[in-house]
Order: structure tokens, then sequence, then C-alpha cells
């Protein structure tokens, strides 16, 4: 059996393929020329070169596949030209499904977000939940739900798709590191004096690299599976990292509207200095966007696994502690 993944070099990627790996799958890669590829060392799978944006590379990259698992995507905060991450996020999804459906691929799983997933404080999103483009709180979220929404009439169209919802992944290899990550690896250099206690389903990153091969083995066509855990406010979350760190959480909530200002002072020095800040306003706005949702779909219809917050909050620390992510503090 022979699969491609996307976003192979990512965080969540490089668990999708060693899941594979572990199951005799042969697994080749999708990887643009200028991704580093140390999320891949030591592991026997091929290497494709190619990009989301080229559609001849993903015409070529899908030949003799059997199993597409297409995680890739451009997932920031802050971002200077909406465009580029709209035409890697819908337009490139839409360009490799179509080449992989032509090629007849037999399977595909196909990564969206929990983002997509339509909640509220009090009531859990499931996946019966859609949410509308115009309540999207960042342009990330806005490219997740209309690349899903191109997916879905591909389906309608009968393709062999399988949808994942991931919620919000962390644990070991996140190298980049993501949004999370960098709350995670801001926490233990000290650098988050206070928080905006907002509501997120967390997950550890390992589970929803499974999920992804329990999608292509026992998913149903046609379906979509929310690849989640815990619902858990930020305060309740970095309590958890006081503990499996020795560092101290931060004692102090800061209103929305402070967290606003900070947004707003930080997107005005990323125009300016055309790197990305450390506080967006899609960031924010995401924050208060509450995030709680129900895998029991996924747990009973792909026996879904889940470990425990803590085990995936600890192997986080440990990996960016052991990968020079941390400069201060406690650093053993």
């Amino acid at each position: 059996m022979r699969a491609l993944v996307t976003g192979a070099t990512g965080f969540v990627g490089s668990h999708v393929v060693r899941r594979l790996i572990e199951r005799g799958v042969e697994v080749s890669c999708l990887i643009r020329p200028q991704s580093p590829r140390e999320a891949l060392a030591g592991l026997r799978v091929k290497t494709v070169v190619g990009s989301l944006t080229d559609r001849s590379s993903l015409e070529s990259a899908v030949q003799g596949i059997d199993l597409l698992f297409h995680v890739a995507a451009d997932y920031r905060f802050w971002v200077p030209d909406p465009k580029v991450m709209h035409d890697v996020n819908v337009g490139g999804t839409i360009r490799l499904l179509e080449a992989a459906i032509t090629s007849g691929v037999r399977r595909i799983v196909y990564t969206a977000s929990a983002v997509t997933v339509a909640c509220t404080s009090e009531q859990a999103g499931t996946e019966t939940d859609f949410l509308a483009p115009e309540a999207c709180q960042s342009i990330y979220q806005r490219t997740k739900v209309l690349a899903e929404q191109a997916v879905w009439g591909l389906i309608r169209s009968g393709a062999p798709i399988t949808i994942v919802n991931p919620s919000t992944p962390i644990g070991a290899m996140d190298r980049r590191p993501t949004p999370t990550g960098r709350l995670i690896v801001d926490f233990l250099n000290g650098r988050l004096p206070a928080y905006l206690d907002a509501l997120f389903n967390w997950v550890h990153v390992g589970d929803v690299g499974m999920g992804h091969w329990l999608a292509a083995e026992k998913g149903r066509i046609g379906e979509r599976y929310i690849l989640g855990h815990e619902n858990l406010l930020l305060g309740d979350f970095l309590q958890i990292l006081s503990q499996v760190s020795g560092r101290p959480a931060p004692p102090m909530k800061i209103p929305y509207a402070v967290a606003w200002m900070a947004g707003a002072v930080g997107e005005l020095t990323g125009r300016l200095s055309g790197r990305e800040p450390r506080a967006t306003l899609d960031g924010v706005r995401m924050a208060s966007f509450p995030m709680r949702y129900d895998s029991s779909k996924a747990i009973k219809e792909l026996g879904f696994p889940q470990t425990s917050l803590r085990t995936a909050a600890a192997e986080a620390v440990e990996w960016f502690r052991t990968h020079g992510h941390v400069t201060t503090g406690r650093n053993v």
C-alpha cells in the first residue's frame, strides 16, 4: 500500500507519517523545495518535491498512490498578504484533491480543523455543526472553512474522501513552533506574565496522527470526525504546564479589551517590520471564539485514542527544552 502525505515535515504531518510507517505503509512525502527535513530524519520515506500552488507537481506526486493524506496547511494568525494563505489552504486543496481523484487514488483523508465546527461556550460542537464563513474570526479560520466547503462539493460528486477535524494538538516535534507551541515556549521562557482565559479543546498530537490512520482504515467516506480530547480553559491548561514543568503559572488574567489593544499594536508593528508579531488581532479574536468540541463519534467509530492532557503537556515541555527553545529558567 502506497500513501502520499502532504505537510509531512510539519507538526501533525510528521506524526501521521510515523503512524503509517508503523503499519507497514510505503510513504511518500510531498515537500516544498525550501522545507527543512529534520522531521523525517531516519525515516524510510520517499520525498517528492512539489508545492500546493504548482498543479503539475501535484499531478505527478499522486501517480500510483493508494492513499492520500492531505495534512498541509498555512497555519498562522498573521500573514502580510491573505491571498497567499487562501491560495495554499483553499486553492491548493482543490488542486491536489482534483489531481488525486483524476489519478484514481482509492482513499483520501483530508485534514480540516475543529475551527470549522460551530460551537458555543455552553454547547460542544459536533460533526453536524458547520461554521459559516461570515462567522469566522481569522483569515486562517475562513480559509479552512472555505476549503472544507470545497471538499464537501467533491464528496457530493462521488470522491472517496473522509474528513478529520483536529482540535488543538500539543506534544513533541512542534518544530516551527505552531501558535500553540509558541504559547508553551513563551510560558517556559517566562514571557507570559498574563493570559486571556480562552476555552480550547486540547489533544495529544500522537493521537491525532493515529486518528488519521484510523480514518483511512475505519472511517466512512463522506463523514467528518473531530479529533479532540479535553475541553479546558487556558488558565487551567497553564496550571497543568506549571505542574509538569516546575515553572509558576501566570497569576493574572487580562480582559479582552486589553488583549485587543495588544493585538492592534502587534499588527501595526508587523506591518512596519514585515515580521510576524507576538500578538495579533486574529489571534485575539480566535481566543474569543469558544472551542468546545465533542469527539465521541471518533472515539466510538474509529477507536480514537485519548491520551491524557498531562502526558501531552509533559512531552511538549520535554521536547521544547531539549531542542533549544527554552533559554531562561529551568531548562533541564
